[in-house]
Parts: structure tokens; C-alpha cells; sequence
């Protein structure tokens, strides 16, 4: 089943070029965004999409530039549209996400609004575990390593597309996943500098043998990104608003 990726934005954290790095994946017409940092209604908005012209919201962690434009999303579902968007949600997030990120903007007792599942139809997701999320969308979780201690996912979309998310580099995982065809691309993010400490480095990809290198696409870089076209090795970097097919 083919995967078109959008990525609205391809930014670091500190990106003040490529908006924050949050991707429109849609399968069988299902329209999913994984993660909604803070430029992420700015970022659709530039593409004239409407937020409501999305199905689902897949959230990897907590960091803002992945939740930051989730209270912008929950009011303009509650009190323009009406109507619950489908939020799915590793479950080690879940507290988190609410009481850490949510909670103080979100929360209005004099409405009873006091959880999550007030604004959002809240899906939970087991990491490991196959969820599909429309007919023929099949998303699995992987726990990554971010931050320690703070919970955080990659996506595996249809057995197609890796999505690193967040996480340092982890050369066994990137080659089990191509060795044993659980994935034909792999969409990873990328640190200019060296070491990568909560990121993989660019010399950390350049490690990675020719064969899985052709089918990396950078994300997640610095606004410094040109300098180093040319000097990817076999990788490329994916280009934000660009659409691209998988199959």
C-alpha cells in the first residue's frame, strides 16, 4: 500500500528556517499528522491546509517543537469544528503529555474540561504492538533513545517507512529493520555537529553501509543544511512541502 509524505516541516528545534519537523502521511485517504510542534499551524496555514482536512494526530514525545501546537488544535476542534480529532498516543506518554505539556492551558473546570480525552478521540498505542489506524494504515511504535528517562517513539508506517522521530543512532536497529524487510526507506534525523548526545550526527549516518545510506532521507536538520548537500554520502535530505511516494 503506497505512503505519500509531506513533511510541513523538516527544522530542528531550533530551526528558524524549516519550521519544526512534523510530517502529513496519508494511506487509503487517511490523513496523518505525526507530531504537531509549535509551527505546525503556521507551517499547514503556508501550504493552505486546514486542520480539519486531517484524520489523525500521532504523537512520538513531548518536546514542543513535537506538541507545541496541540492547544491550538484542541480549541479549534472543540469550539470551531465541533468535533473530536482521532489523537493517537504511545501510552508512556499519555500522563505526560497532558499533566506535563496540556494540563495548564488546556484544563477548564468551570466546563469540565480536565483531561485529554475531552478535547480529542484519545487512541492509545502499545509500543511494539501493530495498530491499524484506517484500513490498509498500519503504524507500529519503537522505543527510541532521546532524552533518558522520557519516554519517546519511532514510527514504522506499512512496513515501508522507517520515521526516526527523535533518537540517537542505533546502527543494529536501522540494520535489522532493512536486513529483515521491515522497511524500504528510512526517514532519519540528523545532527550537524558531532557527538550527537540526544540526536544521530551526520558522522554517526555516514557509517551506515552504501546499500542502507540509498535509502535515507535526512530530516530534522539545521538551518545550515545547504553547506552540507553534496555531502551526505549516499543519503539525501527529504525537502519540506516536497510530496513523496513510497511504495
Amino acid at each position: 500500500m503506497s505512503l505519500q509524505i509531506q513533511m510541513i516541516g523538516t527544522g530542528s528545534a531550533f530551526s528558524k528556517k524549516y519550521f519544526n519537523n512534523n510530517a502529513l502521511v496519508t494511506c487509503n485517504d487517511f490523513v496523518l499528522l505525526i507530531d504537531c510542534g509549535a509551527t505546525a499551524p503556521r507551517a499547514l496555514h503556508a501550504l493552505d491546509i486546514s486542520i480539519d482536512q486531517i484524520d489523525g494526530l500521532l504523537i512520538t514525545h513531548i518536546h514542543a517543537d513535537h506538541v507545541g501546537g496541540l492547544e491550538e488544535f484542541a480549541f479549534r476542534f472543540k469550539y470551531t469544528y465541533k468535533k473530536k480529532m482521532k489523537l493517537f498516543v504511545p501510552s508512556k506518554v499519555l500522563e505526560s503529555l497532558w499533566d506535563h505539556s496540556l494540563r495548564g492551558g488546556l484544563e477548564n473546570e468551570a466546563e469540565g474540561f480536565t483531561s485529554l480525552q475531552d478535547y480529542f478521540e484519545v487512541i492509545t498505542i502499545d509500543e511494539g504492538s501493530l495498530t491499524e489506524i484506517s484500513p490498509g494504515f498500519i503504524i507500529e511504535t519503537i522505543r527510541s533513545e532521546h532524552i533518558p528517562d522520557k519516554p519517546s517513539y519511532s514510527v514504522l508506517l506499512n512496513n515501508t517507512v522507517f520515521y526516526s522521530a527523535d533518537t540517537k543512532f542505533n546502527l543494529s536497529l536501522l540494520t535489522n529493520l532493512y536486513e529483515n524487510q521491515r522497511c524500504k526507506y528510512i526517514l532519519h534525523d540528523c545532527q550537524f555537529s558531532t557527538p550527537g548526545f540526544v540526536h544521530a550526527s551526520l558522522e554517526e549516518l555516514m557509517t551506515l553501509p552504501p546499500h542502507i545510506q540509498k535509502i535515507v532521507l535526512l530530516m530534522h536538520y539545521d538551518d545550515t543544511m545547504e553547506l552540507y548537500k553534496g555531502k551526505t554520502g549516499q543519503m539525501t535530505f527529504i525537502e519540506q512541502h516536497t510530496c513523496y511516494e513510497f511504495d
